[in-house]
């Protein structure tokens, strides 16, 4: 791999510091170049530092970079890391450019200098005193301490800026300042000349946001328009005058879809959901609706796409199922499949295959991967102690025992692990255990099982992830997952179960027997695959040529991470393994758990019927989509985003730009004759839509859905800035400026439609319908920005997209979804007189509870009044207050009191 660096560009200094600590780990060549070098190809302005990899991939972020070298020195990721260098990012250098621009381009001194940083080097200095930890995320050197050294060091260096009071910082800086990596790299960046090596650097940067001397403006997209340069404008310029020419051909309709050689071949999988439930909000956004939006956007890329995925059949849980329905494995595993795919169908999800697990494919396959870990010396025998039910006369499955927990104490763990703590735990170890069929108490027996014998395939999986990692875009929580495994060292894992419903063994003596279903499961994806063609080895035996994808919730990662691909590398067969493992956290319900018995939050099958679109559910769920940490579905905030996001930012434009040119221009898209202000939005646009591809490459989904809309933020505030509604009544030169507003304006809308298209694809050809868009400008998405839409071009009819989510109907789906007193507060509603108060059914509670509503009241409010206090944003007040009613209502209830009419309406 080749560092490419800069003299005097201060990003570089980090970059080398932590280059100098991951010295020796991978060959690293080090080149300095000009600072008007262009090393990425793909980028229309020098950027650097740039680290090539050897897969060809580039990484321009600092940050990016830095982290890159930590992981390859062993270093493992935490969230204090991520959260000092998201402070560093959105907080430190804006400040930070501001004091270096003052110091060195305007030679100011002294508080002038010092005071745009003073209140973020404080907060460093407190974060260290309060912990009494001589680095910012522990005892340890990190990530964040390389890249905030590296980015303080040009001012720091001179003590005039590093106040003496702050002592705690002053030690931390001068700790790392000793460092022999970090001394190479000021020396390499700076050459002697201290901050004076910025000046070429930073002159040539826009002048910082809180420079005192900059024109009064409150068009703060105009201001960053400015900053473009005059070769990113005329760039943009021409890719859009090109138009639909520039369009390749469309890929040619492949059944089916294969690998072809010399093409990116991208294999999409999403995991397999059991079979014997329904799946909730939480389980769609983390596995199947992340997948569809990358697959999406593979095929407008024009990749060679397979998406597949399918219900996982085999194991306990199904069984479980049918007794408590009555009905065979097999009869539940119809139904329930059935289930599934018709929530997938609503949702919108463009699988190639859905498959399932219960087919001779899947005991052929992963029969014969056994059969070779077995001839190599893999898998052994070993007698386990087991839970049998002497009631039931048999052994005990997994999920057949519930029992309290070993390690936290919940009470409702499940033989094979704990909801509550995640931990894995063998049933034996249960306390308390109970036969989950007829309650009895199990006793603990013999019987003989197979393992697979992880530890001797250790080195294996540590050689291919140290291939595998570095320029993989495996999420963070996916390679801690793994890291931590692997540090605790690998046990052997028992791969067979005492069940009847599974995937045979074929081996003597284990003809009772069926492969547990963590061992087969992932092979369901080659399966499924090989159910679709009889050239299914194309993609799974060719590593060479396929890219794999695997989405997921971080639960599933040791599986898809670790097992498979140990049993895989075992069986030496040239599998296609996981380059990029993409691993979700947890979605909430309203910061509670998802709960079908308790009827607490949404499932698919009960999405349909709330009147509410998929793809606004789409939209919603991908909005929250829980990447780096835990988020939670809200009905408040989904009527927030639907309104404000949808309704009044996308839906206005896309609406308006429409409106114009069928209202002004007989439905025909007018002449263009564009301006320097139209051509430097043309290059905002480009440059926002090559950000929202550079996003979506490295699959951070929620990111780029905002890409999508400040597009349509800026066209919003172009249309407002330019008024075409007065200038169609002006004179001919103010009808011509509004022909060509107009016509910018709806090529915007036409661009959104496509970008639109993996997120809500209802939504994206209903636009392209009225829009009359062409058919290849559909279905291709090029990282410019063309005009699809020429004079003479005529649209369709237009019509609002979106409808406004209301207060009371968002009320009403709350209680519904609620549980508890579901029944009961629904039958009060249909016997309630007209528009009363809202009335819930709720027995009287206890003082303990009504004092901790009391408590969650007084915390409420006290978060209203700062926020009135503080002018901040109506929407996020209003959802605040709604917060508010709601925690007052609830605790009206508790106390047995009637609620009251809300002020100012009275009853008639």
């Amino acid at each position: 791999m080749r560092l490419f660096v800069s003299e005097g560009a201060p990003g570089s200094l980090p970059v080398l510091a932590a280059a100098g600590r991951a010295q020796g780990r991978e060959e690293l060549l080090i080149s300095t170049v000009g600072p008007e070098e262009c090393v990425v190809p793909f980028l229309t302005r020098p950027k650097v530092p740039v680290l090539q990899l050897d897969s060809g991939n580039y990484l321009f972020s600092t940050s990016a970079i830095c982290r890159y070298f930590f992981l390859l020195s062993g270093w493992e990721q935490d969230d204090l890391t991520n959260q000092w260098l998201e402070w560093e990012a959105t907080e430190l250098q804006p400040a930070l450019s501001a004091a270096l621009y003052y110091l060195v381009v305007q030679g100011k001194k002294g508080e002038d200098v010092l005071g745009p940083v003073r209140r973020a080097l404080t907060h460093i200095d407190h974060s260290l005193s309060r912990r009494s930890c001589p680095f910012l995320a522990g005892e340890t050197e990190s990530l964040a301490d390389i890249v905030l050294w590296g980015a303080l060091y040009p001012l720091l260096q001179d003590p005039a800026y590093l106040p003496e009071e702050l002592g705690a910082l002053h030690s931390w800086f001068q700790t790392l300042s000793s460092q022999e990596p970090c001394q190479r790299a000021a020396e390499t960046v700076l050459k002697q000349q201290g901050v004076l090596a910025l000046r070429p650097y930073l002159q040539k940067q826009p002048l910082p946001s809180s420079f005192e001397g900059r024109a009064v403006s409150n068009e703060p997209e105009e201001e960053e328009l400015a900053t473009l340069s005059e070769e990113e404008i005329a760039m943009a310029v021409t890719a859009w005058e090109k138009g639909l020419g520039s369009l390749p051909p469309l890929r040619p309709q492949q059944n089916p879809v294969l690998p072809v050689a010399g093409e990116r071949n991208v294999l999409i999988t999403s995991a397999l959901p059991y079979v014997n439930n329904v799946p909730h909000l939480g389980n769609i956004i983390g596995c199947v609706l992340s997948a569809d939006v990358f697959a999406r956007y593979s095929r407008l890329r024009q990749w060679n796409t397979l998406y597949l995925c399918g219900t996982d059949e085999y194991g306990t849980a199904t069984e479980t199922k049918a007794m408590e329905e009555g009905l065979t494995p097999q009869e539940i595993c119809d139904k329930y499949h059935a289930i599934h795919a018709n929530i997938y169908r609503w949702f919108n999800i463009s699988f190639d295959i859905f498959g399932r697990t219960t087919t001779p494919q899947q005991t052929k396959i992963t029969q014969d991967i056994f059969q070779r870990l077995l001839t190599r010396g893999f898998v052994f025998q070993d007698t386990v102690e087991q839970l049998r039910c002497e009631h039931c006369a048999r052994f005990l499955a997994d999920r057949f025992v519930e029992g309290v927990c070993p390690f936290c104490g919940y009470e409702e763990a499940r033989g094979d692990q704990c909801d509550k703590c995640g931990k894995l735990i063998n049933a034996i170890e249960l306390k308390k255990p109970q036969c989950k069929v007829c309650r009895s108490c199990p006793v603990v027996k013999s019987s003989q099982h197979l393992f697979l014998d992880l530890p001797k395939l250790e080195k294996r999986l540590e050689e291919w992830l140290g291939k595998t990692l570095p320029g993989s875009d495996w999420t963070p929580n996916a390679r801690f997952i793994i890291r931590s495994w692997l540090r605790d060292g690998l046990k052997p894992r028992c791969i067979t179960r005492d069940l009847k419903w599974g995937t045979p063994v074929p081996l003597e003596g284990f003809e009772d027997k069926v492969f547990y279903v963590w061992f087969d499961a992932t092979i369901g994806y080659v399966s499924i695959t090989a159910n679709y063609t009889d050239q299914w080895e194309r993609w799974w035996k060719n590593p060479e040529q396929v890219n794999l994808y695997q989405f997921m919730a971080k639960d599933n990662v040791p599986f898809h991470g670790l097992v498979f691909p140990c049993s895989a590398l075992g069986a030496e067969d040239n599998y296609t393994l996981v380059n990029h493992l993409i691993a979700t956290e947890y979605l909430n319900y309203e910061d509670g758990k998802f709960s079908k018995s308790r009827g607490v939050g949404v499932f698919g099958d009960m999405a349909q019927d709330t009147g509410i679109p998929a793809d606004i559910w789409r939209f919603y769920l991908l909005y929250i989509r829980p990447e780096g940490q835990d988020s939670a579905f809200s009905w408040t905030d989904m009527l927030l985003k639907n309104n404000s996001e949808l309704l009044n930012n996308l839906g206005n434009f896309i609406n308006r730009a429409g409106m114009f040119v069928s209202k002004f221009f007989g439905g025909c898209v007018p002449e263009m004759v564009l301006t320097p202000d139209d051509r430097r939005l043309l290059a905002h646009v480009t440059l926002e839509l090559q950000h929202y591809h550079q996003l979506l490459e490295k699959v951070r989904i929620r990111e780029a859905l905002r890409s999508i809309l400040t597009i349509s933020r800026h066209g919003n505030q172009y249309i407002q800035v330019n008024e075409p509604w007065k200038r169609i009544k002006g004179s001919e030169a103010d009808r011509q400026r509004a022909g060509t507003v107009t016509g910018l304006a709806v090529n915007i809308a036409a661009l959104l439609s496509v970008m639109l298209q993996p997120y809500m694809p209802t939504v994206s050809a209903t636009i392209q319908a009225q829009l009359q868009l062409p058919a290849p400008a559909c279905s291709i998405l090029l990282t410019n920005f063309l005009c699809t839409l020429p004079a003479g071009h005529q649209i369709g009819t237009v019509s609002p997209l979106f409808q406004k989510l209301e207060n009371d109907q968002i009320e009403s789906l709350r209680q519904r979804f609620g549980g508890g007193q579901l029944e009961e507060s629904l039958e009060l509603k249909a016997k309630a007189p007209p528009k009363p108060a809202v009335v819930e059914a709720m027995a009287t509670a206890g003082p303990q509870q009504i004092q901790v509503l009391t408590d969650e009241v007084t915390k409420q409010g006290n978060i209203v009044r700062e926020l009135k206090a503080q002018k901040a944003d109506k929407n996020q007040v209003a959802a605040e207050v709604a917060k508010l009613l709601d925690l007052k209502k609830q605790l009206a209830l508790a106390e047995g009191k009637p609620l009251e009419t809300p002020k100012g309406k009275k009853k008639k």
